[in-house]
């Protein structure tokens, strides 16, 4: 079985941190979010990855992954010039999947169950042999489920009494089910025809709903499982803040980084090897990225702070703090996602006044 992750959305929902990258690099405890996907991959006990990629991030992204040895996986890049929907990257990723069955992943989900068992029971009920007198039929398909409380909102499965997949609906008035898709799908090599078989939506993409669609109406079978844990997509800045406090919630502590006798850390905190803490308390769970200086300051609890920053006299909570950044003087920083390379800092010149400089699709609150 291959993978197939999907990583060239423009992502403007995180306006304006993907400016200037990929929002599949966006950190959640300190490790970008396409990593996890990856690593959930190789867990599952895949080897060849292809990653989509869009050409104005693709570079990037590259070079952050490399050639996919650090995770024991070997990757194909695979570039989508525009952005023409879920299927589409299908179509163009057809001479790298082969005749091979595959798992496709949306790079900016963030799942609590990983992906073995959803590729075991895939696997599974491809390879079981049929029992005497019991119709047998192999699954084309299988997608992943979450129970949601508005499943107006999404894309809704109905299932029928034996477990298939019955229709599926998109954003439904009257929803068969309180059952959304999920951005993981398990396919056999019949999706190429049925990506090959629909027409554009009315926003002009090739839609995957529509080519799942395509299966169950031509008679293929399509599996479905109900997702255990949570399920993120990160595309926005409160889910992935959210998506942070609870990857952090399973950190272990360790504190590697220099600790002054001044200093107090407190629960579970991981201090990297080069990070120093001075005259400071950090509350977990947390993360201090190597090289990054604390001085004077409090990092409460849920806040991940990249490597090389510096956080001098100010105060941080629930907050991811990306690299390169520093925060100074600031009695309160709360609920906040902090791009690269990014200064804060507390003016003391008169009269007062909120002095800023701000680029496109910014969001500020002031007190």
């Amino acid at each position: 079985m291959k993978g197939l992750i999907l990583s060239g959305g423009a992502g403007t929902r995180l306006r304006p941190i993907t400016h200037t990258s990929a929002k599949q690099l966006v950190p959640v405890a300190n490790k970008p979010i396409l990593f996890y996907g990856i690593e959930d991959m190789a867990a599952a006990g895949i080897e060849e990855i292809g990653i989509i990629i869009a050409p104005a991030t693709g570079d990037e992204i590259r070079e952050y992954v490399g050639d996919g040895s650090n995770f024991g996986v070997n990757i194909t890049w695979i570039v989508q010039d525009e952005p023409s929907g879920l299927a589409h990257c299908v179509l163009i990723a057809r001479d790298f999947l082969g005749d091979d069955d595959f798992v496709m992943y949306l790079g900016d989900n963030m799942l609590e169950q990983g992906l073995t068992e959803f590729v075991e029971g895939f696997e599974n009920a491809r390879s079981a042999e049929p029992q005497l007198g019991v119709e047998h039929v192999k699954p084309a398909a299988q997608i992943l489920l979450a129970k949601v409380e508005n499943p107006t909102a999404f894309g809704v499965a109905e299932i029928g009494p034996d477990g298939e997949v019955v229709q599926l609906v998109e954003k439904p008035e009257v929803p068969p089910s309180d059952l959304a898709l999920v951005g993981v799908y398990l396919f056999d090599p019949t999706i190429h025809i049925a990506v090959a078989s629909i027409e554009p939506s009315p926003r002009g993409e090739l839609e995957i709903t529509d080519a799942i669609q395509w299966l169950v109406t031509n008679g293929y079978r399509v599996n479905h499982e109900v997702l255990v844990g949570w399920w993120i997509d990160t595309g926005k800045k409160d889910p992935l803040l959210e998506c942070n406090r609870l990857v952090l919630d399973t950190l272990k502590r360790n504190v590697a980084g220099d600790v002054d006798p001044t200093s107090s850390i407190d629960g579970r905190v991981v201090i990297e090897e080069g990070a120093k803490i001075v005259n400071s308390t950090v509350r977990g769970p947390a993360i201090i990225g190597a090289g990054t200086i604390i001085e004077d300051s409090y990092v409460g609890p849920y806040s991940s702070i990249a490597i090389d920053c510096v956080i001098t006299r100010s105060e941080i909570d629930n907050s991811v703090i990306l690299r390169r950044s520093s925060v100074t003087d600031i009695p309160r920083l709360t609920d906040s996602l902090v791009g690269r390379d990014t200064e804060i800092t507390k003016g003391d010149a008169r009269p007062r006044a909120t002095r800023v400089m701000l680029g496109d699709h910014c969001h500020v609150e002031i007190e």
